[in-house]
């Protein structure tokens, strides 16, 4: 069960977090959900944080450190790319059922702060610096994210003006709920910043029309219709079930492998899964939170699931919230436990069953069902 979940404000690299460290940004985070857990007579056995950029070594372990929380408690790092932080909560899910002890999960990202990478000097040839890891082998294929999408939306006939749209919506949304104080239950400020810094009021179709395309020639995804590069940190608290305890029952977790040159498609099958393994259909969901990495890669996994796009992130997703890698899986489990948990009278009282799903650079797919239970 997700008795508790809690995020920062996602900021945009460079700018509001852009001093900030991962594990001092994770930091607080753990802290105060761990205060929640003593609250409740609770002691969290371990903390399993994702980090895809960070400085190497376990990030997880500095931040609980940097917590204050107790030199006995262990910590683990989990690197599933853009699925890190979902997966760390699957993962905090097995930990919770095989011991029986609270487990504190999530993910954390400073992509302001993340190290330069370099290849170490090879004879005469001096160091060279890269970007990124390898997502998969250069025989198999491993194409940059951005270009991805634009061939699995080309694939999928996602046309531009159908990407700029479902891009402003997730803005007007986004703006929407902070405006309407949606998102302030689940933010722990961070300093004086105390909202998401990315999504903007004015965001239409029309001005997103008017950028170019980035990737590729005559392609469709541009800086508009992608998401930003981001900072920020999530996590939830996870119990053992029982009668009267309130929270999210997560009912299912799901990883899967795909094609690593069609990565954006592998929330499909993890989603697909999931749904199975929880004895559920999409028609059964009341939130659906789909990691919006590119409108025009989410845009074909509607299509590919028969999901109707307006049902996706109600109250905005990553392409206006931003998309802090490492921590974005758990940024979805965070926006679950608010809308399914947290009334308000612009939220449906009733819904119960919750969504979540990434996909992942290499080629693979995370997802997740819940249920609230109150």
């Amino acid at each position: 069960m997700i008795v508790a979940a809690l995020r920062t404000p996602i900021g945009t690299a460079g700018r509001s977090l852009a001093k900030i460290d991962a594990a001092t940004l994770a930091a607080p985070v753990l802290a105060r959900l761990a205060a929640d857990l003593a609250e409740a007579g609770g002691v969290p056995g371990e903390i399993v944080l994702g980090n895809c950029m960070g400085p190497g070594g376990d990030v997880a372990r500095v931040a609980t450190l940097a917590a204050g929380l107790s030199y006995d408690v262990p910590a683990l790092t989990v690197d599933r790319q853009c699925g890190s932080g979902l997966a760390a909560i699957g993962v905090a899910a097995a930990l919770v059922r095989a011991s029986g002890h609270p487990v504190i999960a999530g993910g954390v990202e400073s992509a302001s702060t993340a190290p330069w990478r370099f290849h170490a000097p090879n004879g005469d040839q001096p160091p060279v610096r890269y970007e990124r890891a390898p997502f998969a082998p250069d025989q198999i294929g491993d194409p940059e994210m951005g270009l991805a999408a634009d061939r699995l939306a080309a694939e999928f006939g996602i046309g531009r003006a159908e990407q700029d749209a479902y891009a402003a919506r997730s803005h007007q949304r986004a703006w929407a709920a902070q405006s309407a104080g949606l998102l302030h239950d689940e933010m722990l400020p961070v300093g004086p910043v105390t909202a998401d810094e990315r999504p903007r009021d004015a965001m239409t179709a029309a001005r997103l029309g008017r950028l170019p395309a980035v990737f590729r020639p005559g392609g469709t995804v541009t800086a508009g219709n992608s998401c930003g590069v981001n900072d920020g940190a999530a996590a939830v608290a996870v119990v053992p079930g029982g009668q009267d305890v309130t929270g999210l029952r997560i009912l299912a977790t799901s990883s899967v492998g795909v094609d690593p040159n069609l990565p954006g498609i592998g929330l499909v099958p993890a989603v697909q899964r999931a749904l199975d393994l929880a004895g559920l259909t999409l028609a059964d969901i009341d939130v659906v939170e789909l990691n919006e990495a590119f409108a025009g890669q989410i845009l074909a996994c509607c299509s590919a699931l028969d999901l109707d796009p307006r049902r996706v992130c109600p109250e905005g997703g990553a392409l206006a919230l931003g998309h802090p890698w490492g921590a974005s899986g758990a940024v979805l489990v965070v926006r679950l436990f608010s809308q399914l948990m947290r009334p308000s009278p612009v939220r449906n009282g009733s819904a119960r069953f919750g969504l979540a799903g990434v996909s992942v650079g290499g080629g693979q797919g995370v997802a997740m069902v819940v249920e609230a239970c109150r």
